[in-house]
């Protein structure tokens, strides 16, 4: 029986599933979830199965509110989209294509896709490299749409929009949704050029969700995005809320606001305005004029390790940090092995913190650059650190860094000044010097209780 048959009948089977899970939830969850079981048979998602078995089974947890929270808040197609897009089409049809490309090729190859529609901003953040490249690069329409298609080919249905702020391309974006009704798309954004008309397009494409930046209150987040930004992204958050749309929070916690955006009172605000996910990230000094001194201390680091923890416990938000959780998915995930990211010059580089590459999309298909130099250094050398919560090879690990782009001779990609990978990472040295015995210290117990 072939590959392509047995998915063709999960899928079938999973979008009857969602059909009944919409109608009523609390009697499909078990159903969908036995249904899943059977089509793992490799067990590629036993620990993710175990997870939400415990979570259905615990009508009382914070997670289960989440789940009845989704129910409650978001639009019925909305939901159904989601599910069939993101768990069938990126979950369940792209883990097996990534598997056959994987050995085909012998490379990584993505489960999302990550790309700036544009180097423009209507704000200047401090620290952001964003605020120095200018509005004068951008991804055309076409450019994004065979950079879709490429992805769809290798089995990605996830994409995420950076940049810049991607919502000055609002109208492209939702024409690709439009042109991509089997995929899901997310954009990191800073949330201001949402209103009632954007707000009517999502409900209408249905496979559209920001993730809208935020830097904690009111006055660290005007601190570094400017007077008046913290309530703009409130407004925001009340135009999607009361459209029924999900979204989620993106913050980047540093020097400056760390106990702000740890705090039990950030958490239950953002829960409070309808934020169902949040994305937690630390500052990486990248770009000649960035600042080293609002990288989080490595205190602040184990703190943000302990609440993100305790709140998952208690509060009904999903939540991921993409440093401190690196012991859930084998450390780094960058380099292709989980996600690649694109620039508004074009050029294919491993993370979006990552700006030096061998390749461009002008130049190179997606294909070409996960099988080029640099791509292939992070395939053999991932992970980075056998403590995974040291996963970073830049603010971990930076003489992987350095090593990997004198191996392949990458060039900065920095589309403000070109970027000495020397310099940049001596920049996180020290850092990574004062991380190391906590990360230690925190991995040894974690193992211990094994």
């Amino acid at each position: 029986m072939s590959n392509n048959f047995v998915t063709s009948v999960q899928t079938t089977a999973l979008k009857k599933a969602i059909n009944y899970l919409n109608k009523d939830y609390q009697k499909a969850l078990p159903k969908m979830l036995g249904m899943v079981d059977r089509f793992d048979t490799n067990n590629a998602f036993a620990s993710q199965r175990a997870m939400f078995r415990s979570i259905i089974q615990n009508p009382k947890s914070n997670w289960y509110k989440l789940i009845e929270n989704i129910w409650d808040d978001i639009d019925e197609g909305i939901r159904k989209t989601f599910f069939e897009n993101f768990f069938i089409k990126a979950t369940v049809i792209g883990h097996q294509r990534h598997k056959e490309l994987q050995e085909k090729h012998n490379c990584n190859m993505p489960w999302t896709i990550l790309l700036d529609p544009t180097s423009a901003c209507n704000l200047k953040c401090v620290g952001c490299w964003a605020a120095d490249y200018g509005n004068k690069l951008s991804l055309g329409y076409e450019t994004i749409n065979s950079i879709i298609e490429q992805g769809k080919s290798l089995g990605t249905y996830m994409f995420i929009y950076s940049g810049g702020e991607p919502l000055i391309r609002k109208k492209d974006i939702i024409r690709l949704c439009e042109a991509h009704p089997d995929c899901m798309f997310l954009a990191f954004t800073n949330g201001t050029l949402i209103d009632e008309e954007f707000a009517a397009d999502m409900l209408r494409v249905k496979n559209f969700v920001p993730a809208i930046s935020i830097e904690g209150f009111e006055e660290a987040t005007d601190s570094r995005r400017g007077q008046g930004t913290y309530q703009k992204v409130v407004a925001a958050m009340n135009v999607l809320r009361q459209n029924k749309l999900g979204f989620g929070v993106s913050c980047c916690y540093t020097s400056q606001n760390t106990e702000d955006i740890g705090s039990e009172a950030f958490f239950d605000k953002m829960i409070e305005l309808g934020a169902k996910f949040a994305w937690f990230f630390t500052y990486i000094p990248v770009g000649v004029d960035a600042s080293p001194e609002l990288i989080a201390t490595a205190q602040q680091r184990e703190f943000m390790y302990q609440q993100v923890r305790k709140f998952r416990k208690t509060k009904p938000l999903f939540t991921m940090d993409f440093w401190n959780d690196g012991e859930y998915v084998n450390g780094c995930i960058a380099g292709g092995r989980c996600y690649l990211h694109i620039n508004a010059n074009g050029d294919i580089e491993p993370c979006a913190f990552i700006h030096y590459s061998d390749s461009n999309i002008y130049h190179n298909t997606i294909l070409q650059a996960l099988q080029a130099p640099m791509f292939m250094q992070y395939r053999a050398h991932q992970p980075f650190n056998s403590n995974l919560l040291m996963p970073c090879p830049l603010l971990d690990n930076p003489q992987a860094l350095a090593s990997m782009v004198h191996n392949t001779n990458a060039h900065s990609t920095d589309l403000a000044k070109n970027e000495d990978v020397d310099s940049l990472c001596a920049k996180c040295q020290a850092p990574a010097a004062a991380w190391r015995p906590i990360a230690d210290r925190i991995w040894q117990s974690s193992q211990n209780k094994l």
